[in-house]
């Protein structure tokens, strides 16, 4: 049986992720910071280890505690709201997001990479539609997940680890839509999906099972759109 790490495990995607890979028979952990949110999703079907993902010491005390992991996917993240408009509130979202997406992608990746099985071992990253098409602070912190994911592949392809990322697109049913999604954006957010409908939580969770499956070795270093076209691919 493999095991599978999950961050940000407790709720949305990534529930919907580790539900999906226990489901296939993994042995999952989610990570997150609210023991109560987590321990509710493990129904005691999963273990359960609280961390905040972008502090090095605690990522380290995790790495420890986990020892060796087979899938590792990188889901924890999400999207702030400035202050206000001072240059000061500019300066603090954008390292604000970038701690809250990219160091707790990158630490726990690098924190894990030597215990992951060579070959076999793989990493899926939480990327996001905003990074393939620009969206300020947010986007920025995703796309540099990306390039993370990108190195990361290269370095490690030879020892038959495989590192991709999934880029969500509109996906209601998540906690970063709370608050944030009245009629007027649902219909705005809507209306760049040539596919006509939202995505669901289940469809990023089977995107990210078939990359973190014994048929997803040979596909390494590539950014997978889940997002109903709204961004196409050019050649």
């Amino acid at each position: 049986m493999r095991t599978a790490v999950v961050t940000g495990g407790g709720t949305g995607i990534g529930r919907a992720v580790a539900r999906r890979l226990a489901a296939d028979g993994d042995d999952v952990v989610i990570v997150g910071r609210r023991r109560e949110v987590l321990e509710e999703t493990a129904a005691g079907t999963m273990r359960v280890e609280v961390a905040d993902l972008r502090d090095p010491a605690e990522v380290a005390a995790l790495a420890e505690r986990l020892g060796a992991v087979d899938v590792l996917v990188l889901n924890a993240g999400g999207s702030l709201e400035p202050r206000d408009d001072s240059l000061a509130a500019t300066a603090d979202l954008w390292v604000d997001e970038f701690r809250l997406n990219v160091l707790t992608t990158v630490l726990l990746g690098e924190a894990l990479l030597p215990a992951m099985p060579r070959p076999g071992g793989r990493i899926i990253a939480m990327s996001s539609v905003a990074a393939l098409r620009g969206a300020g602070s947010y986007g920025a912190a995703k796309a540099a997940i990306n390039s993370w994911v990108t190195g990361t592949a290269a370095r490690v392809a030879a020892d038959g680890i495989a590192v991709n990322a999934v880029a969500p697109g509109f996906v209601p049913d998540t906690e970063f839509w709370a608050g944030r999604l009245d009629d007027a954006e649902y219909a705005r957010r809507l209306a760049r999906v040539p596919m006509g409908r939202p995505g669901t939580v289940e469809e990023v969770a089977a995107a990210v099972a078939y990359l973190a499956s014994p048929d997803g070795g040979w596909t390494t270093g590539q950014v997978l759109g889940v997002h109903g076209g709204a961004v196409l691919a050019r050649l």
